[in-house]
């Protein structure tokens, strides 16, 4: 399997300067077996350190380095360290596990200040959370190998819920970024400059930076099998800003999401901009410090690029902080309690943003005395009208979205159709979501789909698959189109959508499984499996997955939500209303919880139950047009007309392509004796549906003067 691998030590004999550069560097100190001058310092002498509720204690016996901490099952300890993860600004330890697994410790070491810490800070995680040390979350096998290593195959095995992960080399080796380069060391050897040299395989800047971003980025794998100079689209579905607070509207980074999505959302990645512009390739280090490594292509007179004067631009003195380009273009932010790591959007600093959507400024990240307000005022000062730029407009787009603004879906279909940047359309295609049972968002996205850039057609795909589940034959079509893809995110997406008719035998069957399988080590996965076998027919299958996740990620109300949608469909209501209040305890504020509750309260015949939890629904999302349109049935089936009337109008508004919403409304208007109310309602039904015959059998009745 890693025939081909020669190891970092054999590229030595030839590149003494790279080897040195690469071996004192993160990558090259990425993983290792412990060192007594490395780790003595942190755990002589002995040291106990407090975080949140719980003590961790930490020393050396003998040669064996020993954390004590709260394990499974109450225990203490002690969890002997075998391998380290990281060099600076912070050290991980792993600890083995039965079945193949590796954990990573929550006890982290700060080599700078020289000094213990819990990497959750004072989150208190407990044993049986999915993100407690113990657990799924911080499995070294699923979530840190194949990043910290050359070459890892995790080799999981889904049967036994075992691992046999194997790796090239351990730690982030030459070849990891280059490419198996065995057969190259034994030509040099053998020949070495006499004859020209065909095993030498040079990455293009593009390859380059698919292979900086097979890693630095925040994503789903679906192969866990990339190669050195393939396209990171064919392994990888890229996370992108959506409707989470996973990032800014604006692109920012707001949880760990790596570097690599804000730097495409960048102009500077339009531009041609690529790693190794800014970063030695072998040490990962910036090629020049302070402003120059800026001014190398915006300096006055250099190259086509914006020309800036950083005095004049910054408003702040060559000596003061204010006036690096990197303190206002790629403000940093501390990731794992000691991480203070650059946002690589290059976004510009808007106050105005932050006083409109919270969405942070560098000016008030540095001058956190003043207010957003003091903030706004210099920058109109300073720079005026050049403020109110597309980004900025783009960012409210977005945030509007975020909010479930009707008025953003123009404006996104806009984006969609013509920003220069495709990872806007992507996101655009994405944020179009809540909309899709207009025709005009679902034909836009059907348009969509022959954008030239992969990660477009991707989202495009993941926000139509519920027209496609629905039955809507135009979007099955363009599905089944897609399966023939050149790029494996896009039919690994398209698969997803159709996997209820995918033929067993399928290329596009055999992809999807392979991700399923690769996946199947986390609660997702499980979730993911479920999802496949009830699409397929198979519930006791698709049932077994979800409750494996529910078990695996038991704090998780997502989780516990799915599992409650299969046991209402299979009859088990009872059941479903459980995992949905339990759900509820986790997550008390999900206006969604609420409204499935409701449907299994009502299926269940509770009707002061599903009155309630509707009313809650709409109350904590005033947008949730379904809760409104069946909080208007529950009222008119107590005989509540005017609440009735109220919920049923709202569900109207929010559902306006829906006949549904506007024919309840006539049927409670016409018991209730309003004849010419109900007859403009069941015409507006009429108008939105023109094959909707109860409505037409209702107008035809009213008509006729006849009442129900």
């Amino acid at each position: 399997m890693f025939a081909r691998y020669g190891g970092s030590a054999s590229c030595r004999e030839c590149h003494e300067e790279a080897y040195q550069l690469w071996r004192a560097s993160n990558h090259g100190l990425a993983e290792r077996i412990p060192l007594p001058h490395r780790e003595d310092p942190a755990f002589v002498p002995a040291q106990t350190f407090q975080h949140a509720s719980q003590q961790t204690t930490v020393r050396k016996d003998g040669d064996r380095y020993e954390v004590f901490t709260l394990g499974l099952g109450g225990s203490n300890g002690p969890f002997v360290v075998e391998r380290v993860i990281g060099n600076n600004p912070l050290v991980q330890f792993l600890t083995p596990f039965p079945g193949g697994r590796w954990q990573t410790l929550e006890a982290s070491w700060d080599p700078v200040s020289n000094e213990w810490f819990n990497v959750y800070g004072q989150e208190d995680r407990q044993p049986g959370e999915w993100g407690h040390w113990t657990g799924r979350g911080m499995n070294w096998n699923s979530m840190c190998a194949v990043c910290h290593n050359t070459r890892v195959r995790k080799h999981y095995d889904p049967a036994a819920d075992t691992y046999h992960t194997t790796m090239a080399e351990r730690t982030v080796g030459c070849e990891a970024c280059h490419g198996p380069m065995k057969d190259h060391v034994e030509w040099q050897r053998k020949f070495g400059d006499k004859v020209a040299d065909p095993t030498i395989r040079k990455l293009t800047r593009e390859q380059m930076f698919h292979t900086c971003a097979s890693c630095h980025s925040r994503r789903m794998e679906i192969t866990g099998d990339f190669h050195p100079g393939e396209a990171y689209d064919d392994h990888h579905l890229l996370g992108i800003v959506d409707e989470t607070d996973t990032w800014y509207p604006d692109g920012q980074n707001w949880d760990e999401d790596y570097e690599y999505t804000a730097f495409l959302g960048s102009r500077m990645h339009l531009k041609g901009v690529r790693c190794v512009d800014c970063h030695d390739f072998h040490s990962a280090k910036v090629r020049m410090t302070s402003n120059w490594m800026c001014l190398a292509c915006h300096a006055v007179g250099t190259t086509n690029a914006i020309q800036i004067d950083p005095v004049k631009h910054s408003f702040h003195s060559e000596t003061n902080s204010g006036n690096l380009c990197t303190g206002c273009h790629l403000p940093q932010t501390p990731y794992m309690q000691r991480h203070w790591r650059h946002d690589h959007g290059f976004t510009i600093p808007d106050p105005v943003l932050t006083k409109e959507f919270n969405i942070p400024n560098a000016c008030n990240r540095c001058h956190k005395d003043r207010t957003v307000e003091w903030s706004i005022e210099y920058v109109k000062k300073w720079y005026g009208a050049k403020m109110d730029r597309p980004y900025r407009q783009r960012a409210r787009i977005v945030a509007r979205a975020k909010r479930l603004d009707a008025a953003a879906v123009e404006p996104l279909l806009g984006m969609l159709a013509t920003n220069e940047i495709p990872y806007w359309r992507a996101v655009a295609a994405g944020m179009l979501d809540p909309w899709i049972d207009q025709p005009r968002v679902a034909g836009g996205l059907l348009g969509a789909l022959v954008d030239t850039n992969a990660l477009v057609r991707v989202n495009v795909i993941r926000t139509l698959a519920p027209l496609a589940a629905a039955g809507h034959e135009a979007v099955r079509a363009a599905f089944r189109a897609a399966l023939d893809d050149p790029v494996r995110g896009v039919r690994f997406q398209a698969a997803s959508a159709l996997r209820g008719e995918i033929g067993t035998n399928s290329l596009a069957r055999s992809e999807l499984w392979y991700s399923l399988q690769h996946n199947a080590d986390q609660p997702v996965g499980q979730m993911q499996l479920g999802s496949y076998f009830l699409a397929r027919g198979d519930t006791a299958g698709a049932l077994r997955h979800y409750e494996t996740a529910v078990q695996w990620d038991a704090y998780s109300p997502a989780l516990r939500h799915e599992l409650a949608v299969v046991l209402s469909m299979v009859g088990r209501t009872r059941e479903a209303v459980e995992q949905l209040r339990e759900a509820i305890r986790l997550a008390p504020n999900e206006a969604e919880y609420h409204y499935k509750i409701a449907l299994a309260l009502n299926e269940s015949g509770d009707v002061s139950g599903t009155r309630a939890s509707l009313a809650e629904a709409v109350r904590l999302n005033p947008a949730h047009g379904r809760a409104w349109y069946n909080l208007g049935l529950a009222r008119a089936g107590v005989g509540e007309v005017n609440g009735a009337v109220d919920a049923l109008l709202r569900a109207e508004t929010l559902l306006p392509n829906d006949p549904h919403p506007p024919y309840a409304l006539a049927t409670v208007l016409a018991q209730a004796g309003d004849l010419s109310g109900a007859r403009e309602a069941a015409q507006r039904a009429l108008n939105i549906g023109p094959g909707h015959q109860p409505a037409a059998a209702l107008l035809r009745m009213l008509e006729s003067g006849r009442s129900p």
